[in-house]
C-alpha cells in the first residue's frame, strides 16, 4: 500500500494541509450539517437542520453554524421581518468540501458490514 504523505514526517499536524480541514470540518456535527446542507435541501432553516440531526441541542447547533459561518463553509442569511427568518447554505468553499463527504459515504457503504 502506498501511502501519500502531505507533510515531512516531524511536521506538527496543525501546521499541515490534513490539520487545517480537520480544524474546519472537526468535531460532532459540522460534517453532518454540511451533509444536510448537501444532500437533501441547498437552503435550510435552523429548525429544519435540528428536526434532520435529531440528537443536537439548540445550543450546539448554533455554535456549530457560527464556526461553519466564521470559517466561510456555510452562508447565514437573515431576512428583516418578524419573526425574524434566517436561511443557511453551503458557501462555494463548503462546496468544495463535498466530495470529501461523498468519499466518506462510499467508503463506509463499503465497509459497514465489517
Amino acid at each position: 500500500m502506498v501511502v501519500n504523505h502531505c507533510t515531512p514526517t516531524g511536521t506538527k499536524l496543525e501546521e499541515t494541509g490534513f490539520g487545517y480541514t480537520l480544524s474546519l470540518i472537526g468535531g460532532k456535527y459540522k460534517m453532518i450539517v454540511m451533509y444536510w446542507l448537501s444532500e437533501y435541501q441547498a437552503v435550510m432553516r435552523f429548525n429544519e437542520l435540528k428536526r434532520c440531526i435529531g440528537t443536537i441541542s439548540f445550543k450546539t447547533l448554533s455554535s456549530t453554524l457560527k464556526e461553519l459561518e466564521r470559517d466561510q463553509l456555510i452562508i447565514r442569511k437573515e431576512y428583516p421581518q418578524i419573526p425574524p427568518k434566517v436561511e443557511y447554505s453551503l458557501s462555494e468553499r463548503g462546496q468544495s468540501l463535498i466530495p470529501i463527504i461523498n468519499i466518506m459515504c462510499e467508503w463506509g457503504e463499503k465497509n459497514r458490514g465489517y
